[in-house]
């Protein structure tokens, strides 16, 4: 039988291999995040040239 690495000698097998699974996670996670972020943005962006476009016509058409 294979002896465990010196870094973890008694850490089981299945363990030593899942060692990395957590900030793979963490990092998939950020990445989504960033994702909805940057949508939310470009939704808020859009959201407000448009109220900007209405408004300026209710003004002009007021008379300003």
């Amino acid at each position: 039988m294979a002896q465990p690495p010196s870094c973890c000698p008694s850490a089981p097998r299945r363990l030593r291999g899942q060692r990395g699974e957590g900030v793979i996670s963490a990092a998939i996670a950020v990445l989504i995040v960033a994702f909805l972020g940057a949508l939310m943005w470009v939704g808020f962006q859009q959201i407000w040239a448009n109220a900007e476009a209405q408004t300026n016509e209710q003004i002009n058409q007021i008379g300003g």
